[in-house]
């Protein structure tokens, strides 16, 4: 049976360029047979933009709120939250002769997979498109700006999108984040061409696809925490003991963890480790309010990980580089050197051409010939093909 097209609800038009003649129309899909109906609309496609919401500011557990599509003639807003089954999409996304564009697809890749099981090929991120065009400002708001003249509206950025019923302005904001990203993936594309780098791109873009949201596999929470690598053991144990405390509390109250107690908090307690309440207040790390709530089990949790053995005490874990010596430095050195210049004639960021971390793999590895560099897994094929002479020339200068 066809959805006629009044069945899918109107929320307010989105105008995708300010001289635009006709704004273009949303639907919000609330139910499984408007999105069995999005799903035929969607059908002979060649590109979709997509955006999503979420509320990771407000929960425990953040979920994707709303998945935002546009086929270029028609915008279409989904919830999530209302259809929980989004497998009849699973194939426009599966399928490789659709192009999937985003803006920052990271995250977005992450969460579709993790809360929908959406598997993404052929995608093409616009913001790292930028960024290998050597665009200073990468970010959605500044890239429209500069080549469109649109100024996107903010105000809703950091707003609950888990809140339902949704207002009919957060719904229209929503739309307009992916109104102009057809066109612009259009206009980088060219770009790309021009500069011999669509390649790069689409390397990078494949490889963007195979992120997946980290899971809990019960390892210690600290190995997440910033800084946490520098702390000796004692200290590390009462900071994994007050981490697990946050997070239990942060679920209990489903709110997000950063929201019950901030990281700088976090640390300053595992280092005073205040064994009182004078102490507690005395080491200025939680408000009057926090101290009230919080004090008793704070300072159970100092007590019991301040009492542990030396035996369990827990160690963070190190890897020894291995072959790390003044050769290895020498190479590294002359590698940033070489990214420097290069970067720099490229009108590229040197860290975007050559990572730190292959950086540190080509001066241990200190590959002589091509077939020594593409025995390297973290060298790219674009990376090869581009600067392998370039790469294996400094290395053969070096002893």
């Amino acid at each position: 049976m066809t959805v006629p097209a009044a069945a899918l609800t109107a929320v307010p038009s989105v105008r995708p360029r300010p001289d635009a003649p006709d704004a273009f129309p949303v639907h919000l899909i609330t139910t499984p047979v408007q999105l069995a109906d999005l799903a035929r609309r969607l059908e002979g496609a060649p590109a979709l933009a997509v955006d999503l919401e979420a509320d990771s500011m407000f929960h425990f557990r953040e979920k994707v709120c709303l998945l935002q599509i546009t086929t270029g003639r028609e915008n279409f807003v989904l919830d999530p939250l209302a259809v929980t089954d989004l497998d009849p999409l699973k194939r426009f996304f599966g399928d490789p002769s659709v192009q999937k564009v985003f803006h920052g697809a990271d995250y977005d890749v992450r969460s579709l997979h993790r809360d929908f099981g959406i598997e993404i090929h052929t995608l093409f991120d616009t913001e790292l498109a930028c960024r290998f065009l050597g665009e200073q400002q990468s970010g959605l708001n500044a890239v429209l700006q500069a080549r469109f003249g649109v100024a996107l509206e903010k105000k809703y950025q950091k707003r609950d999108w888990s809140q339902r019923p949704l207002p009919p302005e957060m719904l229209a904001y929503a739309a307009g984040d992916v109104s102009l990203l057809l066109p612009l993936a259009a206009a980088l594309t060219a770009e790309l061409k021009a500069a011999g780098r669509l390649s790069w791109v689409e390397e990078e873009c494949a490889l963007l696809t195979q992120v997946r949201a980290p899971e809990d596999n019960g390892q210690p929470l600290f190995l997440r925490f910033k800084g946490a690598g520098r702390l000796e053991r004692g200290t590390l144990a009462v900071l994994e003991a007050l981490l697990q405390l946050r997070q239990a509390l942060a679920a209990q109250k489903d709110r997000p963890p950063f929201k019950v107690l901030s990281n700088a908090a976090l640390l300053k307690l595992a280092q005073v480790r205040p064994r009182s309440l004078e102490a507690l207040k005395a080491a200025g790390a939680l408000s009057p309010k926090q101290a009230k709530m919080l004090a008793k089990a704070v300072l159970a949790a100092v007590a019991e990980a301040s009492a542990l053995p030396e035996n369990r005490l827990p160690r963070y874990p190190r890897t020894r580089a291995a072959g790390v010596g003044p050769e290895v430095t020498s190479r590294a050195d002359a590698l940033k050197g070489w990214r420097e210049k290069r970067g720099s004639a490229l009108g590229l960021s040197p860290g975007l051409l050559c990572n730190n971390g292959l950086i540190t793999a080509l001066a241990v590895r200190n590959p002589r010939s091509p077939a020594e560099l593409d025995s390297l897994p973290d060298l790219k094929n674009w990376q090869k093909q581009v600067f392998g002479d370039e790469i294996l020339q400094v290395l053969r200068r070096k002893p």
